[in-house]
């Protein structure tokens, strides 16, 4: 069937004529919430182990977890054009000299048509954005900002370290830099509604966001939340009750924001709840399902004050 919504995959391919594939690396990053400068316990649900790929060693150089990873892509789709993708911790959490190094010999690969960077909004700056901008004149960048959410009360309760300012900031910071902007949402909290999930849509409807990754609340072996989960249990959204959410949030949210992920995938071996028992192209074509079967697309239902 035909997606009803816009991806990434087909965005990437109709941009560049070919499929992109993206290559994780750690470069070794540590992140403000852990080290002291905010915190040293992090975000209440962070476990990086549950996204972080096999294939990202630190112990490995950039160019060699690139050229590992490539390979192994390449010998399974016959992929030719990469993304690397900077993935744990905070990856602008450095000088702009230390950012050049890395971000050079990332692109200085064969394949590499360009980078995406996942960081904290409260970890750029002036002269990083402009050193990116000057990367995107011949390259594809891509920065991904973990909003998590748009309520303060929330961001408190994950001690998250940012209010949702500090996000709108970095936001309009990197604006019409000729930088792509992709955004982290999760969804689930237990001190949001269901109806406040859903106007998250509407929000990031209305800002420059490029690109979204939807997560939904996953509770995590070694964090915070799972002490809070053990000694209180919260409502955690049920598979189906997931699947209804997600079809209503694609409907609101404008089609020009292009969906880079729709569920969390964290590995079975740490994820304590909710344990859903599916593999990730069953939720899709669930989520696919759905949206037929309830006549939704994305933007279907998105706000008439919303602009296009």
């Amino acid at each position: 069937m035909p997606e009803r919504y816009n991806s990434f995959g087909p965005y990437m391919k109709k941009k560049l004529g070919t499929s992109v594939y993206k290559v994780s690396v750690d470069a070794g990053f540590s992140c403000p919430n852990r080290d002291g400068t905010i915190s040293t316990t992090g975000c209440i649900y962070c476990n990086n182990d549950s996204f972080r790929p096999g294939s990202c060693k630190p112990a490995l150089s950039i160019s060699e977890q690139i050229r590992s990873g490539i390979y192994q892509i390449k010998k399974r789709y016959k992929a030719e054009k990469f993304l690397v993708y900077f993935q744990p911790y905070t990856n602008t959490y450095a000088s702009v000299a230390e950012l050049k190094r890395l971000y050079k010999e990332a692109l200085s690969e064969p394949y590499v048509i360009g980078i995406a960077i996942g960081t904290r909004p409260d970890c750029v700056d002036e002269e990083k954005i402009m050193f990116l901008s000057e990367l995107a004149k011949k390259y594809f960048i891509l920065i991904e900002y973990g909003m998590q959410s748009i309520y303060d009360r929330t961001l408190e309760f994950i001690n998250r370290g940012h209010d949702y300012n500090t996000f709108l900031n970095a936001l309009y910071m990197t604006k019409d830099k000729g930088i792509y902007i992709g955004a982290h949402v999760i969804v689930g909290f237990p001190t949001e509604s269901k109806e406040e999930m859903l106007l998250m849509a509407d929000e990031v409807s209305c800002i420059p966001v490029d690109f979204l990754k939807i997560h939904h609340l996953q509770v995590i072996k070694d964090t915070p939340l799972e002490i809070i989960y053990r000694e209180n249990p919260f409502h955690l959204f049920s598979y189906e009750e997931y699947i209804d959410f997600i079809t209503d949030f694609i409907g609101r949210l404008s089609p020009r924001i292009i969906l880079q992920r729709l569920f969390a995938t964290a590995p079975d071996n740490i994820l304590i709840a909710p344990r859903w028992e599916k593999g990730r192209q069953e939720i899709l074509r669930d989520i696919e399902k759905q949206l037929e079967l309830r006549d939704i697309y994305h933007g279907k239902n998105i706000k008439s004050y919303i602009k296009m």
